[in-house]
């Protein structure tokens, strides 16, 4: 599996912005789909997984509520909506397919896009 985030960009705290990502392959729906976060010096961490029927999705903490997964079969892709911007959400967003929830991280990685919040 291939895939292209896009979506990121400079947007002011309280704003909103969504990502995406473009999955290749006719494997996309057997897939569990995710989003990850790394900013400058920090650890990489798990945001957000939607299982491969679109039935359930999993947060972390500190974006749910303001933050929201899917997926668009006819499309492939995979969305983040993100609402309600705090500067600490500034990181470079990655989009992962795996197997399953747990082995996400072991996965297929996209090349990142950079998300910038202003105070």
């Amino acid at each position: 599996v291939q895939l292209q985030a896009y979506g990121g960009g400079l947007v002011q705290a309280g704003g909103s912005l969504r990502l995406s990502c473009a999955a290749s392959g006719r494997t996309f729906s057997s897939y569990f789909m995710g989003w990850f976060r790394q900013a400058p010096g920090k650890e990489r961490e798990f945001l957000a997984t939607i299982t491969w029927s679109g039935d359930y999705s999993y947060y972390r903490d500190s974006v749910k509520g303001r933050f929201t997964i899917s997926r668009d079969y006819a499309k492939n892709t995979v969305n983040l909506q993100m609402n309600n911007l705090k500067p600490e959400d500034t990181a470079v967003y990655y989009c992962v397919a795996g197997r399953t929830a747990a082995t996400l991280a072991s996965g297929f990685w996209g090349q990142g896009t950079q998300v910038t919040v202003s105070s």
